[in-house]
């Protein structure tokens, strides 16, 4: 079998050189993070930036209030990041796991190992792999690669991957073949993030500025 580390390692240094260092996940909490893994969800994050800033406006970024806040509260205030009833839903439930779970203790949920974490976190109402993955790395600092709709769309235009590999598959292979660092997992994800918002878009990309087209098998 083929070994990818190299390639897919020269790919990272493209983008890292290019990008430069991604500050990801932005957040001044691991509560903060975790809502943003969640607001994120179909959204651009400039939109999630703003419900988040209402949420701080209002004294609501903390888990004792979330706890209590009604979901309609929490729903007019996170407006900005759309679709923000079920998003206030999934908030309450994620909220009401840790209480129910870990006795709203963020530090205990996060010693339990990651495989038994992720099993939970995706039992969770509205929490998906590619959510509880991010609250799993940014917040947890577990490793563990995030995939996304940018990650599945590069990998597939540079020949790596099938364009429709299940999520897992894909987590599969970047697990095997991408160092296993936290730091790294983290940067990768968010300069593919980077690189699919600003290049290589869904249609019509920019692939003359991309700076791993040499290797791109799709650019037009």
């Amino acid at each position: 079998m083929k070994d990818y580390s190299g390639f897919l390692m020269q790919v990272y240094d493209l983008l890292f050189d290019h990008f430069g260092s991604r500050g990801w996940w932005p957040g001044d909490s691991k509560l903060e993070i975790m809502l943003g893994a969640v607001l994120t969800q179909a959204v651009a994050w400039k939109n999630v930036e703003k419900a988040i800033y209402n949420l701080k406006k209002t004294g609501l970024l903390d888990y004792n209030r979330l706890v209590e806040a009604r979901v309609d509260e929490l729903a007019d205030l996170i407006k900005p990041a759309l679709y923000h009833r079920q998003k206030a839903k999934k908030i309450k439930a994620l909220v009401d796991f840790i209480a129910e779970e870990y006795g709203g203790d963020l530090d205990l949920m996060f010693a339990d190992s990651l495989v038994q974490l992720r099993a939970k976190l995706l039992t969770v109402w509205g929490i998906g792999p590619e959510t509880a993955d991010s609250i799993l790395l940014y917040a947890g600092n577990y490793k563990i690669f995030v995939v996304d709709t940018y990650t599945r769309r590069i990998f597939s235009r540079l020949g790596l991957i099938r364009e429709d590999i299940a999520y897992d598959e894909l987590q599969g292979f970047l697990h095997e073949y991408v160092v296993p660092d936290v730091k790294i997992y983290n940067e990768y994800h968010a300069l593919l993030v980077a690189l699919g918002s600003s290049y290589c878009r869904k249609s019509v990309p920019v692939c003359g500025k991309c700076p791993v087209s040499v290797y791109c098998q799709y650019k037009l």
